[in-house]
């Protein structure tokens, strides 16, 4: 029997089409980014799916991203885990969601110390690479950021420090709390989503909040009067398991490790912290609002609030066996090289 030349071509052609197809399919690769923010938060919306965008783009379309927002994966605080035993390939964690366990990055959540989201997290970003491994090791670290930094919002005029006596808040973590409680207020214990309903009975004098999370919240009816200093900043980590980075072809590394850089820290941030920004503006402009600048002295009078948790964090460190005041140095240099410190 004998077989045709172009027979023989057509079949060659098809085997060689065919195995183009197996290596490509092979080399796609979709990553599971798993976070509990809503779809229809800007970190989302303007941070975590340009990223993704950016990737895919920069891999001709090899590598893209599944996202399960509003913690569809889990709650927040096993996020860390989900990450490192693959249960998700990417996640967006908080690590103060689980107090204690990594004192390091913990330094961000001190008060008074960050005054711009955007630049703050580039140089947080950038601070943090230093000690990254000395405790979240088990996982691929892409990139730390913060937010644009929250303040107070109350009922009654809130300036300096000792107003704060007498007055029932919300505060937005356990950092928050021992600074309210130290300064003679006491602390609600409630979830954003519950915040306005205990303003609303009267059982809440004031929140700790983002300016842009009154309105949104529906609690602009409530608190009239706003500090304008940045009391407080919650800090994030984009992280990947370990194997299936590890799984990735060199090319499609290069490019994920470009996307894990302070720039891209910023970048995350922008769209987030220019949302909340527009809030104080609309504060500013809307009638019954007040927003207190205070004084550089009473400026003063809350940073020294702080000194009490700053000490606790140092303890905290020291325990890891590391020098609390060589790390907090190069934060606050970090910080202050990017015109974030405040």
């Amino acid at each position: 029997m004998t077989t045709s030349p172009f027979r023989s071509t057509s079949i060659g052609i098809l085997l060689m089409v065919a195995g183009l197809t197996a290596v490509q399919a092979q080399s796609r690769t979709e990553l599971t980014f798993s976070h509990t923010l809503p779809a229809n938060h800007p970190a989302h919306t303007t941070g975590f799916t340009m990223w993704a965008d950016s990737i895919k783009e920069a891999t001709n379309g090899e590598v893209s991203v599944a996202f399960f927002p509003a913690g569809q994966m889990g709650v927040g605080r096993d996020h860390y885990e989900m990450v490192r035993d693959g249960i998700v390939d990417v996640a967006w964690l908080n690590p103060g969601h689980t107090p204690g366990r990594f004192p390091i990055i913990a330094a961000g959540e001190i008060p008074f110390l960050i005054s711009d989201g955007m630049r703050g997290s580039k140089a947080f970003d950038r601070w943090y690479r230093d000690y990254v491994d000395a405790e979240m090791g088990d996982v691929h670290f892409c990139l730390a950021h913060t937010h644009e930094p929250g303040t107070i919002h109350t009922r009654a005029p809130v300036v300096e420090p000792t107003d704060l006596r007498g007055m029932r808040i919300r505060p937005a973590n356990a950092t928050l709390a021992r600074l309210l409680q130290a300064n003679g207020a006491s602390s609600i214990q409630v979830g954003p989503s519950e915040a306005r309903e205990v303003l609303a009975r009267g059982t809440a004098d004031g929140i700790t909040f983002p300016w842009r999370s009154p309105f949104v919240f529906g609690m602009d009816e409530f608190v009239k009067h706003h500090v304008d200093i940045p009391l407080y900043a919650t800090t994030f980590v984009i992280a990947i398991n370990k194997n299936r980075y590890a799984r990735l072809s060199d090319a499609q590394k290069q490019v994920v490790d470009a996307h894990c850089s302070p720039d891209w820290a910023q970048k995350i941030t922008t769209g987030w912290s220019e949302y909340d920004l527009e809030g104080r503006d609309i504060l500013l402009a809307t009638a019954g609002h007040t927003v207190h600048v205070p004084s550089p002295e009473q400026a003063d009078a809350w940073r020294a609030t702080a000194a009490p948790l700053k000490a606790e964090w140092e303890d905290a460190v020291r325990a890891k066996g590391l020098d609390p005041d060589a790390i907090f140095q190069s934060l606050t240099r970090e910080l202050a090289a990017e015109d974030a410190l405040f």
